[in-house]
């Protein structure tokens, strides 16, 4: 298939979030407590909530500019395209790139909307929880609904909160939620305690896929503590590694029949091998560990079934397409962040999508995002004018090329250095 006949949906961007979003979604009684915008006396801009530290912009809002303009310190907004933070600017920038829509996580509040969980008092939390996700769902994404698939934010504090939360969230038709890769990590009880029940159940009975991107532990995988920043970003996708891990012997799945989760950034190149392996481990190791599947079922059954993942580029997973369920797997763009193919995506798609059927590319690149988030953009606009072409063909004016910033300096360096003793850092996930 040639780039300008596709249509392209993401399951995976995320907005630098603009500094007045809570303005019109937080109580008059609350405001004062409202997550806010500070510029230090270096002119780097940081979201505060509390006492709370967001996480920076930096390598988040880089779209656009090339890899000798790359900074991992903080930044403002003025260093970025204004597609990073501006609905409208954002739509432009996504025609101009082919994509018809995406799915957009959080940034500043961390990608499981750690810092908002955070705060000492869990009633201003669960305020502030609900705020960002009325300002995404009614603003952001009700502004374009042929371009958003909406992803909210859970008060995970509270389990029985958050299962209430994605019931509200799927009246308002918004059938994302962003969950923990690793809530353990986060000091919460692990998926496999039977805490996070009423959560399932939820997501179950209203459709809701719960979304493990990258990085939303907190943590990513180290090795040495003088390891050269490649190091770090060449594991990024070993935290999807455990995820996969975690969930292939979860013994939660039978009883929530349409429970489905959802592995993000992770790339997919890896996931044969692993799948490989649990059937191996199932069929050696289950006589001492007990583990047992219903009748003709195995780990891998698990993935197939039940898992969605997706890719930038990877043509080794695509390479290996006959190992997947073909009917999960999905395709990203990662706008703004370092790692996205924007503005070019559609000519990446075309050269590694060279040796698949038309039916095999329209379900990664559209169909599938489609039917697992119950999103329909053909409902507003026709599929004539929801391909890369006839994108393309509106935004003729927009400029790809991010022309504000700076060049990265030894304290970009120093800052990614920094991060080893606060929170672990990887590719796109810097301070996060």
């Amino acid at each position: 298939m040639h780039a300008d006949d596709m249509i392209l949906i993401s399951v995976d961007d995320h907005i630098a979030e603009p500094a007045d979003m809570f303005e019109n979604h937080v109580p008059a009684k609350y405001r004062g407590q409202a997550p806010r915008v500070e510029t230090d006396e270096q002119r780097f801009q940081q979201w505060w909530y509390g006492d709370q530290k967001g996480r920076n912009l930096g390598l988040n809002a880089v779209a656009g500019k090339p890899r000798e303009m790359f900074n991992v310190n903080p930044a403002n907004y003025t260093e970025m395209r204004p597609g990073c933070y501006d609905v409208h600017e954002r739509v432009r920038d996504m025609s101009a790139g082919g994509t018809l829509a995406g799915l957009n996580f959080p940034n500043w509040t961390g990608f499981s909307g750690q810092v908002l969980n955070e705060g000492p008092d869990l009633a201003v939390n669960e305020i502030m929880i609900k705020a960002y996700n009325d300002w995404h769902v009614d603003e952001w994404c009700a502004s374009y609904p042929d371009r958003f698939i909406p992803c909210g934010i859970l008060p995970l504090f509270d389990v029985d909160k958050a299962a209430a939360e994605v019931r509200r969230l799927a009246l308002k038709g918004c059938h994302a939620v962003t969950f923990s890769e690793n809530p353990a990590a986060l000091q919460m009880p692990s998926i496999h305690s039977g805490h996070w029940d009423p959560l399932f159940a939820a997501c179950s009975d209203v459709g809701t896929v719960l979304c493990l991107h990258v990085g939303s532990s907190s943590k990513a995988a180290s090795t040495s503590a003088d390891a050269p920043p490649s190091v770090a970003m060449g594991l990024s996708s070993v935290m999807s590694i455990y995820s996969l891990g975690d969930l292939m012997w979860a013994d939660f799945w039978w009883r929530f029949p349409s429970l489905t989760f959802s592995l993000t950034e992770g790339d997919i190149g890896w996931i044969p091998y692993f799948l490989q392996r649990a059937e191996h481990i199932q069929d050696r190791h289950s006589g001492w560990t007990g583990h047992a599947f219903p009748d003709g079922f195995g780990p891998s059954d698990v993935f197939r079934q039940r898992i969605l993942c997706c890719f930038i580029n990877d043509p080794v997973g695509v390479s290996l397409i006959d190992h997947f369920n073909i009917d999960n797997v999905c395709w990203e763009s990662d706008f703004p962040h370092s790692d996205t193919s924007w503005p070019n995506g559609p000519e990446v798609n075309e050269a590694q999508f060279a040796t698949l059927t038309d039916q095999q590319i329209n379900k990664i690149t559209h169909e599938n995002a489609m039917r697992h988030f119950s999103f329909d953009p053909f409902a507003t606009r026709s599929k004539e004018r929801s391909t890369v072409r006839a994108l393309r063909e509106e935004a003729t004016d927009v400029d790809t090329v991010t022309r504000v910033g700076r060049p990265p300096d030894e304290s970009d360096r120093d800052y990614f250095k920094s991060l080893g003793t606060k929170q672990p850092a990887g590719p796109d996930r810097v301070g996060r």
